[in-house]
């Protein structure tokens, strides 16, 4: 039962739009997953099908399947994403090389989404500013083998003052009432209120204030929801160009999407294969920046160099970063970190642990293949082993890296008859 000022209200939005509106509402969802650029080829499964048409790497796939307990999806494969979801992105169009900033960006599906178009060149900051959903982000940038981000858990305004003007693209996804979502969710249902959408716009609006500063001249900022409220869309997007007169509309071409103004996009259930969602491209105006000096990296340890020499390893374009108890390898552009909320600052390498390197997992998923591999059939009786945390047959000797089909899963270590099993113990199944 959707509420009763809610669809007086969406009555009045659309006219005579409003039945096919409902009627879109009861049918089955569609669903769709993104490949992962990051991981090489795309495999051949037999349950996706059409494409996503505003996102090349975006397919639907048969809702009887059940992807996510694929072993391609521990592997960092594919990513599962609503397809209206993919549309935000699709229309901020990062490039590798650039600098972005995900502001809002938990669970991960956008921010994956912009780091598989980047190519992992360049410099990538998603922040989530609720601590355990940054945790959540931070775990997907990992499965999803992105190299060159900064996972930040810190309040928009603070991001604001410490990067002014320093993005080429920022994606706010702000945080909404979920009217999209109804379909998808009942909490979203039960959660919705006029009083929400009004506290949801004002939210909105600061965030969004925060954003402006993050965006260098010239720079792209996107805005998005997945909500229909137009307190929260076209009123939020004319609120802030009203107060912020150094952006300005910028013009896309989006045939799939129902154009607004503003340079706003729409995406209706009842004209897509997907759910609600809302999004506007804005572009401020040329002038001088602000250049923010990128930090010296670090050496790296002599544990490292041979553990990378024995297993053939070259990292990318970047620089050494000791965080915590572990080594990373940060984009080249990561400026000064002192003093933020940092999840991780880059790919994290692994720890020096006296005389001997133990490699991260996530190092284990960033790579393609190494000069010591293990590889299985992703439906064999050694992968499921693996998975589960048991030791797996193997003429491997020393550190390798364990593959299903091709696609690297994780770390073992042999003996020449067995691996013993480094698949992290809170992933096991």
């Amino acid at each position: 039962m959707l509420p009763e000022a809610f669809l007086k209200r969406m009555q009045a939005q659309l006219g005579p739009e409003y039945e096919a509106f409902l009627n879109s509402l009861e049918r089955p969802r569609a669903v769709a997953l993104r490949f992962n650029p990051l991981k090489g080829e795309r495999p051949s499964l037999p349950f996706v099908g059409e494409p996503v048409p505003w996102e090349p790497e975006g397919v639907y796939y048969d809702p009887e399947a059940r992807p996510g307990l694929h072993v391609y999806h521990e592997a960092g494969v594919y990513y599962l994403q609503e397809a209206s979801a993919m549309a935000p992105v699709a229309l901020l169009d990062p490039q590798p090389g650039e600098k972005v900033c995900d502001l809002c960006a938990a669970p991960g599906g956008k921010t994956t989404q912009i780091a598989g178009r980047m190519l992992g060149r360049g410099f990538l900051l998603c922040n989530e500013i609720n601590p355990k959903r940054a945790k959540i982000l931070s775990r997907n940038i990992e499965r999803m083998a992105v190299p060159n981000a900064l996972v930040t858990n810190e309040h928009p305004e603070n991001l604001a003052r410490r990067f002014s003007g320093f993005f080429d693209r920022v994606l706010v996804d702000a945080p909404c009432s979920g009217e999209g979502m109804f379909r998808k969710e009942e909490a979203a249902v039960t959660d919705w209120s006029e009083e929400t959408v009004a506290m949801c716009a004002r939210r909105q609006g600061e965030i969004l204030h925060s954003a402006a500063k993050l965006v260098r001249p010239g720079g792209i900022l996107v805005y998005s929801t997945c909500t229909f409220a137009p307190e929260e869309d076209e009123g939020a997007v004319a609120a802030f160009l009203a107060a912020h007169p150094e952006f300005s509309p910028k013009p896309v071409e989006a045939p799939w999407f129902a154009p607004g103004e503003n340079g706003s996009f729409r995406m209706w259930p009842h004209k897509l294969l997907g759910e609600g969602h809302f999004a506007a491209v804005l572009r401020k105006s040329e002038g001088e920046t602000e250049e923010i000096p990128a930090e010296n990296g670090e050496k790296l340890p002599k544990q490292w160099e041979t553990f990378a020499k024995e297993l053939g390893i070259t990292l990318p374009h970047g620089k050494a970063v000791n965080f915590g108890q572990s080594l990373f390898w940060a984009p080249e552009e990561l400026p000064n970190i002192q003093r933020l909320k940092v999840l991780r600052p880059g790919l994290e390498l692994g720890t020096v642990k006296k005389d001997r390197f133990e490699p991260a997992h996530a190092l284990a998923l960033w790579l393609k293949s190494c000069a010591n591999v293990q590889d299985y059939a992703a439906d064999s009786d050694e992968i499921k082993a693996y998975l589960h945390g048991d030791v797996v047959a193997s003429r491997v000797k020393g550190w390798c890296l364990v593959r299903a089909d091709g696609y690297a899963i994780g770390w073992g270590k042999g003996d020449g008859t067995v691996l013993k099993n480094h698949y992290p113990k809170g992933l096991r199944r």
